[in-house]
């Protein structure tokens, strides 16, 4: 039969692997979490390299003539000269109404 000193030391040998384990469980977990955490923002720099990435290139574009142009034509609604603007009659405007917008531009 064991002696009483044994199973002490047994039980505390025991308990201390268990001890153990649980704080290395618990770290492991932690390092887990952690490494997700680092996945998540390294994706959400990469997508944020992309954008900067396209502005840097909208820039450079709206930097060149063309792109003034582009800019010009699209938001600001304006034409070269020598160049006619075409309007299209929509059903609930008439005749007169869009001579009139038109003569108003000009």
């Amino acid at each position: 039969m064991f002696s009483l000193k044994r199973i002490i030391l047994i039980t505390l040998a025991v308990t201390l692997l268990a001890i153990t384990f649980g704080y290395y469980r618990l770290e492991f977990d932690k390092i887990s979490r952690i490494r997700e955490a680092i996945t998540k923002s390294e994706k959400e720099l990469e997508n944020k390299r992309q954008a900067v990435r396209e502005y840097r290139e909208k820039v450079a574009f709206y930097k060149t003539d063309e792109g003034a142009e582009h800019l010009a034509r699209e938001q600001y609604n304006l034409v070269q000269d020598g160049e006619r603007v075409i309007l299209l009659k929509s059903g609930d405007q008439d005749e007169e109404q869009i001579v009139e917008e038109i003569e108003k531009e000009e």
